[in-house]
């Protein structure tokens, strides 16, 4: 069988038995079934049954989680084996598990013969640390309490207060804590995987790691995330039971996740925090003395990618490297010593530094590696892998089944680049078949997608005057009730700022509120606009008449000076391909399929999403791109798109109820069940709609609009603390249970900035 090929036909229907399972499920659910979602069932329990892998593209309002639940749980009972499903984000991982399983476990139980079970396996520092509460470990070396009193103060509260939690919680896990702490709090009672003691911990049957795992490894499905799947499979740890069927959801996220789990970093502050953690164990002073050295080469360097390692950086790093290794001999214990907590926690900071200088001399053809200027820790190396599809082809897909979902795995009308990119192309790649099963929704005739080829093309002076005329007209026509999509945050102000100048209606700027509130004040007002960057790419959610217009400034490629992007397009040019097209447009096409996505959320949506870049339809790459998109009605005709956009704006209904802060809408949430629009006759052009108010949506069906968190004064002082101390993007955003994007949003209201741990 070839390593490709073409989409998945329908297929005979499959026996009662999956047939039944599925409509027991979503009756459970309250929901109504699609087709996309039957089809989507039978092709994962043929799957499962056959040799190959699937990947399978499922539309906003498929079901996907429901089509893949059913037929993985129906596998794990008749096997007895676990199927292991990942999911990207945190928000998804809290539905599967908190949401969708029960319910759907529910409603199986009569049909299976038993209730199904399920576990969710996390992180080690998502958990509290038994033997670190009770003084096992050495106190953190925490900066911030030598810093001000009210802070060093604030932490013992929290700490104190962790310590009362940890004598009532039965699972240790982070999430439970509600109030939560801040992150050094967090680090008093938490360990991280190589700090750990392991199966040497005088406290291993307490282990709340441990119990969540053990209770994992006798689940029918263990929930987790792309990055624990990767070091399971990558690094042979065996967090996760033995499996034979994976189900990796938001599938398009999986390269960037597994690429960011194997980056790795060096600074010279990190030489001299792991030398203070040895000095009482070992002899430091070389290591010390290494980062003084490190930090005297870096200073001043030019950012950038580094094709070579430049003499002097080899020999201030061969001083580290070597340094490190000598520390590490000198801790390494004593044949039948008893553990020492100390000790364990100084090697795993030795330990890092002395593989990624070794990574970094390695001189890898398979690593990028580049400088990067950071505001608190000064200058960062970086070496990450310019590519993981030889990585995931050898680990992840040998020995089980893989089903990979997403609403964007198809790009230019095809699944090749994104299975090139997970090493599912090529000779002797492995077997695997692609599906799209649609979305219930009429895209022809629920959206125009419009791009206005007669501007210029954009340059790098910012937005034209022509586009900004354009950008009027259009949000004139539409009565506001616009979602700006731009490539950077300068020209999002830049258009705020135009806008407001020109027009009477209110424009929100991300950046000078909060991103829940800015969504949350978007959603209330009809005539009110919000222009942003990439968290409104990606995690806007606003059905209903309050967006009839989606404007996105400019195609959305990377940065021409990004380091891994520019390597990963040398590399493809090097083996003979097409880098622009395999990276940069790729890139692009996957942004404006989630960008053009924030338009129809429900098969009550109409509206516009309109390109201001003239290259999408004039340029040889245009045609990938327009095939990456969802199946709008396209046209360049501006007077049609005004026209229908004042159809929309005259015969809009009413918005949509907006929940305040603090309901989890999206766990309940459900559009399965709102009705179909009433028929019109098939127009000249879509949106053709008479200006009657449309079908009203029954109460119980209504959705509210929620996006990210809402934050408090609290919050906002636990943010800056966490900055001052250090904290990375990924740091608070685990802390505050959210994505990157939304904290530096709200970094960026607040004036603030984070480093990223990666790239």
């Amino acid at each position: 069988m070839p390593a490709a090929h073409p989409p998945a036909s329908k297929g005979p229907t499959r026996p009662a038995d999956l047939t039944a399972l599925l409509e027991a499920a979503v009756e459970g659910v309250g929901g109504t079934q699609r087709p996309g979602q039957v089809q989507m069932a039978q092709a994962v329990a043929d799957a499962v049954e056959g040799d190959g892998h699937l990947l399978v593209q499922a539309g906003t309002g498929t079901g996907k989680s429901l089509a893949y639940l059913v037929p993985a749980l129906a596998h794990a009972v008749a096997t007895r084996r676990p199927v292991v499903v990942a999911t990207a984000t945190l928000a998804l991982q809290a539905q599967v598990v908190d949401r969708d399983l029960p319910r759907i476990t529910a409603a199986l139980e009569p049909l299976l013969g038993r209730r199904a079970t399920y576990g969710l396996v996390k992180g080690r520092r998502n958990y509290l640390c038994q033997h670190k509460l009770v003084g096992g470990f050495p106190e953190e070396d925490d900066d911030a309490l030598f810093g001000p009193p009210a802070a060093a103060s604030r932490m013992g509260e929290e700490v104190l207060r962790l310590r009362e939690w940890a004598n009532d919680t039965a699972s240790g896990d982070r999430d439970e804590l509600v109030p939560g702490v801040t992150e050094r709090a967090w680090r008093q009672v938490s360990v991280s995987a190589h700090e750990c003691l392991g199966g040497k911990c005088p406290m291993l049957e307490e282990c709340f790691v441990e119990q969540a795992r053990s209770s994992a490894k006798v689940s029918d499905v263990v929930v987790t995330n792309h990055s624990m799947l990767a070091i399971d499979a990558f690094e042979g740890r065996q967090i996760l039971p033995e499996h034979d069927l994976v189900v990796v959801d938001e599938g398009h996220e999986l390269v960037d996740r597994v690429t960011s789990t194997i980056t790795d970093e060096l600074t010279a502050p990190m030489v001299e925090r792991a030398a203070r953690r040895a000095a009482r164990l070992a002899d430091v002073e070389a290591l010390s003395t290494s980062a003084d050295v490190l930090r005297e080469v870096l200073t001043g360097a030019p950012e950038g990618r580094l094709t070579s390692i430049p003499e002097s950086l080899g020999v201030a790093l061969a001083g580290v490297r070597d340094a490190a290794r000598s520390v590490q001999s000198e801790l390494k214990p004593e044949k039948g010593a008893e553990v020492d907590a100390g000790r364990q926690v100084a090697r795993a900071e030795v330990d890092e530094v002395f593989e990624v200088s070794e990574r970094l001399l390695s001189d890898n053809d398979h690593d990028v590696v580049w400088l990067s200027d950071d505001p608190r820790r000064g200058p960062v190396l970086h070496v990450a892998p310019i590519g993981v599809a030889g990585l995931l082809r050898e680990r992840l897909f040998p020995d089980r089944t893989v089903v990979l979902t997403s609403a964007t795995l198809e790009l230019g009308g095809s699944f090749e680049s994104v299975a090139a990119s997970m090493g599912l192309s090529g000779p002797d790649a492995p077997a695997w078949q692609g599906l799209d099963v649609g979305s219930p929704f009429d895209y022809q005739k629920q959206a125009i997608l419009y791009c206005a080829k007669h501007l210029p093309a954009p340059g790098r002076d910012g937005t034209s005057s022509a586009a900004m005329d354009e950008l009027a007209e259009l949000v004139t026509a539409a009565g506001g009730r616009t979602l700006g999509l731009f490539s950077s945050r300068r020209a999002a102000e830049a258009a705020a700022e135009a806008m407001r100048e020109r027009l009477d209606v209110p424009i929100l700027c991300q950046g000078e509120d909060q991103m829940p509130t800015l969504v949350r004040a978007f959603a209330r007002d009809a005539r009110t606009c919000l222009f942003g960057t990439l968290s409104l790419w990606q995690g806007v959610d606003v059905p209903g008449p309050a967006c009839h217009l989606v404007v996105i400034d400019r195609i959305p490629f990377p940065r021409p000076d990004d380091p891994l992007m520019s390597a990963r397009s040398q590399a493809v040019a090097d083996a003979g391909g097409n880098g622009f097209m395999a990276v940069a447009a790729t890139h692009a096409a996957l942004r404006l399929a989630q960008g053009a996505g924030r338009l129809v959320r429900s098969s009550q949506d109409r509206g516009v999403v309109a390109v201001l870049d003239s290259r999408f339809a004039t340029a040889r790459y245009g045609s990938f791109l327009r095939a990456s998109m969802p199946p709008f009605w396209p046209t360049a005709d501006r007077e049609k798109v005004l026209a229908a956009l004042r159809r929309l704006d005259e015969g809009a209904g009413e918005l949509l109820p907006v929940l305040e802060p603090g309901l989890r809408v999206d766990a309940v949430r459900d559009t399965s069940t709102v009705p179909a629009p009433p028929a019109h006759a098939e127009p000249s052009v879509p949106l053709d709609v008479p200006a009657a108010e449309p079908a009203p949506v029954p109460e119980s069906s209504r959705t509210g609009v929620v996006q990210g968190r809402a934050w408090t004064a609290q919050d906002d002082v636990t943010m800056r603390e966490g900055v001052e101390l250090g904290c990375s993007v990924e740091d608070l955003a685990d802390q505050f249970d959210c994505e990157p994007d939304v904290i530096e949003a709200r970094l960026d209201a607040l004036g603030l900035h984070a480093p990223h741990e990666l790239f």
